[in-house]
């Protein structure tokens, strides 16, 4: 039985995310193909490894999602939680338990992408439009289907999507410019955009790759730590979703990213993992672990397709930044990856090996191009060749923090002194068109 979207229940259900986002006909659309059920107190909406791919809403009553009979969130009708798919994860990773009598809606994940390829017929009444609004919407699907957002906890992907910001951007304007500091994850809404590079401050820019409605970028910044490695510039009129960089870190970097210590690597290794350093080749061919495969990172989407996805990966580098922004690559492309805390730097010397191993990447430059490529910031390898004692070894690690720290205030006093920059750039244009005006109602009032 479909549902009425004029009723009370389909008031309630066009309220949900991302139905709320869509047009009105396409939402009509989908409520003749879908039906609300009803389940019994004491009942279970869905069970812990249940691999059913559905999106399940609570309409009415309440529920409380629980892991092994612990409670861990109790979810009613009508509370903004309540918008979002119950725990969306597949296979679930908790149970979906009805504590009242309650009414739900199953939906499948593609009937949204089904419905907006399928829905929408030629009107020539309308004016006619680069990209139809209707596709507009989609970047809730493309969130909803991520393998990354798919893992996150029902509250994060909620704060995610309320503390999305639209911006927007005229064809040849700049998003982004190399060497500034990273401050916003973006995801495209509508438009197209080019990534280009300078390998030096005099060398001719090359372009990278065109991105499009539904990608992502500006991760890798805020990852590692280091400065924008690209240019990315407004090809056509762009609208941007953005998440800052403290939200970013803390309701998808955080919950995202998992760790493996040194004395655990051995282990994984043996249980078939792969253990891939994604250092530059030099500092490779320095000192690694035994084991260990050479993947530099700004060669590592050219490589990803050569590794086994049903195999954990375990990402080594420096000091841990630049193996976060890998784990992220990987995991967005369906990986299991873990990173060594602390990286080289963290490494006890006895395992440390100097001898050749699986070097994939022998660091010849070469002309390949590949979509999305974002080079880090060059790690200085600042660990020394002579014997030192420990309590030398603590000083310059000592020290090395400090730097660190150092650096990352000065990023962020760069990033500040732009924003003012930027302000007083706004502010001045608008005192130019109020001159502009006040010249004109002179020149009116000066002849009349």
């Amino acid at each position: 039985m479909s549902v009425d979207i004029h009723s009370e229940e389909g008031q309630i259900i066009r309220q949900l995310i991302p139905l709320s986002t869509i047009p009105i006909n396409q939402f009509e659309s989908i409520c003749k193909d879908i039906t609300v059920e009803e389940a019994e107190s004491g009942t279970f909406l869905f069970q812990k490894k249940d691999t059913a791919n559905d999106l399940i809403y609570l309409i009415a009553g309440s529920i409380t999602l629980q892991s092994n009979e612990l409670k861990i969130e109790t979810i009613s009708s009508g509370t903004e939680s309540s918008r979002f798919a119950l725990a969306h994860q597949i296979p679930r990773k908790i149970d979906a338990f009805a504590i009242t009598s309650v009414r739900f809606l199953r939906l499948k994940t593609n009937i949204i992408a089904t419905h907006s390829k399928n829905s929408y017929e030629e009107d020539n009444s309308y004016m006619v439009i680069d990209e139809p609004e209707e596709l507009d919407d989609d970047w809730m699907t493309t969130l909803l289907s991520s393998p990354i957002f798919r893992a996150l906890p029902p509250a994060n992907l909620q704060q995610i999507i309320m503390g999305l910001e639209e911006v927007s951007y005229k064809k040849g304007e700049l998003i982004i410019k190399q060497g500034d500091p990273g401050e916003f994850y973006y995801l495209i809404k509508k438009g197209h955009c080019l990534l280009s590079r300078k390998p030096s401050a005099n060398a001719k820019e090359i372009k990278l790759a065109q991105m499009h409605s539904k990608d992502t970028f500006g991760e890798d910044s805020l990852l590692s730590g280091a400065p924008r490695g690209v240019n990315i510039t407004a090809l056509t009129k762009i609208t941007l979703l953005r998440l800052n960089k403290d939200k970013f870190i803390s309701l998808i970097k955080e919950p995202t990213l998992k760790y493996i210590p040194h004395s655990k690597i051995q282990d994984e290794i043996n249980n078939g993992a792969t253990l891939i350093d994604v250092r530059e080749p030099d500092e490779y061919k320095k000192h690694h672990l035994a084991n260990s495969i050479n993947a530099p990172f700004f060669s590592l989407r050219m490589q990803i397709k050569t590794f086994d996805k049903k195999k954990p990966v375990i990402i080594v580098c420096e000091n841990g930044k630049i193996s976060q922004a890998s784990s992220f690559l990987l995991l967005r492309n369906n990986f299991d990856a873990l990173i060594v805390e602390g990286g080289m730097e963290n490494e006890p010397q006895k395992a440390i090996s100097s001898t050749d191993s699986n070097n994939i990447d022998e660091g010849i430059e070469t002309e390949t191009v590949t979509e999305n490529i974002v080079e880090p910031e060059d790690i200085t390898d600042t660990q020394a060749t002579v014997e030192i004692s420990a309590d030398e070894e603590n000083l310059v690690q000592s020290l090395q923090k400090e730097n660190q720290k150092l650096k990352q205030t000065i990023e962020k006093l760069t990033a500040e002194k732009d924003e003012l920059e930027n302000k007083f750039r706004a502010l001045y244009k608008q005192s130019e068109k109020l001159k502009a005006v006040l010249d004109t109602l002179k020149i009116g009032g000066g002849s009349s």
